[in-house]
């Protein structure tokens, strides 16, 4: 009995593989047009490296074990622990800000769920060293120009964009108390994910002030409309500030050609450890898949795994959810597993003459096949049928010492009778 995969773990037979080739292709040409480099790292790291980032509790989540060394050693589940790491080892020599890029496979032992494996690859693109508004716009923009080249519109994906300090500032004004303030915005995080009465509850838990919990209440109603908290928080001089500077954000947005796929919405945190400032979601405007991409400012990360203190941030945009969006929506282009060129002969002894000019067509970058033993014409024909090229090149004994050779169109069955050095020229 054959043995499958590994549960949440994926064969990539041609077909996905050039599903997955397609999407880290378009990866790669957004990333450079906005002037990020690419770069990797080993895919096994030790295990203090994450655990230092996100503590202990990490670890059940791990593919951890002991190497032959004796030391603790985990594959990576995320990309950004090596990113700081490989920074704050030469971070003094670099020029700033640092614009990286990288596509690693990532390992995560958790329950399998729709748009969630055991491992998945991740485009990750990070800027280092730069503290203005302008490099968060940027940094959207690249997810957002990838939605673009992909084929889909501000109709099929919103990008949610918040700020954990404006979050702060709104929830401070209010009136909860900073030992509140983590489980509040634990309770915010699951917004939308979770009814509404569970949010309350949990925010009634974790407020004392009765009078707090109203203003949350009505900062949550107003969540998604910037010009209400301003009215709402205008006595507060540091949420003013803050919303002057998320309007700035989506201002550079607009400047960038992205403003019509930006929506602000407070629900979106991201987690308390982490971020700092801007964060951002993409998701499938139906709702019917998770997040496409999250990504945000994390000033602090830098200076606690790799000991330079720089402010950076990033994103990360999985391969499983994106690929399902678009087979969901026929965008997926149909992959080309053929070769272009079949070279065939009449004469079963002329195999090595086969060779010789598909060597020819090989030196012009074009993919050929041939039969690899002696055949009657008609099998080769059949084979080459079968294999789905473009055209066959026949060879035929009195045309080919003449320097003439006949291609075949296998798409409407013309046939040419050309000279092989004029063909070969003119590919």
């Amino acid at each position: 009995m054959s043995q499958g995969a590994l549960p949440g773990f994926r064969d990539f037979y041609p077909d996905q593989l050039a599903t997955r080739n397609y999407l880290m292709l378009v990866w790669r040409d957004i990333a450079r047009r906005y002037g990020f480099v690419e770069y990797d790292g080993p895919p096994l790291e030790p295990l203090e490296l994450y655990t230092k980032k996100s503590g202990e509790e990490i670890v059940g989540q791990l593919y951890t074990f002991t190497d032959k060394g004796g030391r603790q050693v985990a594959l990576r589940p995320e990309m950004t622990p090596t990113l700081a790491r490989m920074v704050a080892a030469k971070a003094n020599a670099m020029r700033k800000p640092i614009r990286w890029f990288s596509i690693p496979q990532l390992f995560r032992y958790e329950r399998q769920q729709k748009g969630r494996l055991r491992e998945h690859f991740q485009l990750n693109v990070d800027i280092i060293g730069e503290s203005s508004v302008a490099a968060d716009a940027e940094l959207l923009a690249v997810a957002i120009d990838i939605m673009r080249a992909v084929g889909l519109t501000s109709k099929h994906v919103r990008a949610r964009v918040s700020d954990r300090r404006l979050l702060t500032s709104l929830l401070v004004s209010a009136g909860v108390e900073e030992n509140e303030l983590a489980r509040v915005f634990a309770a915010i995080d699951k917004t939308g994910r979770e009814p509404r009465e569970v949010t309350r509850d949990k925010i009634t838990a974790a407020v004392a002030s009765e009078d707090a919990r109203k203003s949350i209440e009505r900062l949550l109603a107003n969540a998604k409309d910037l010009d209400a908290l301003a009215k709402e928080f205008a006595s507060s001089p540091q949420v003013l500030e803050e919303i002057a500077r998320m309007r700035e954000y989506l201002a550079f947005l607009a400047a960038l050609g992205v403003g019509d796929w930006i929506d602000f919405d407070l629900s979106i945190v991201r987690g308390l450890a982490y971020y700092t400032g801007n964060v951002f979601e993409l998701f499938d405007a139906t709702g019917e898949f998770r997040a496409i991409c999250g990504g945000g400012r994390y000033d602090d990360l830098l200076a606690t795994i790799g000991g330079v203190d720089l402010p950076a941030l990033g994103f990360g945009m999985g391969d499983v959810v994106l690929t399902e969006i678009l087979r969901g929506r026929n965008l997926l282009p149909t992959p080309v597993l053929s070769a272009e060129y079949w070279v065939a002969a009449e004469d079963e002894s002329m195999l090595s003459e086969v060779m010789r000019v598909a060597g020819r067509l090989r030196a012009k970058s074009r993919s050929v096949e041939y039969a690899l033993k002696p055949q009657t014409l008609s099998r080769q024909l059949k084979s080459a049928s079968s294999a789905g090229v473009t055209s066959v090149v026949l060879l035929r004994r009195p045309d080919y010492q003449n320097g003439k050779v006949t291609v075949k169109t296998m798409a409407d069955g013309s046939e040419q009778n050309v000279g092989l050095d004029a063909f070969l020229d003119s590919l």
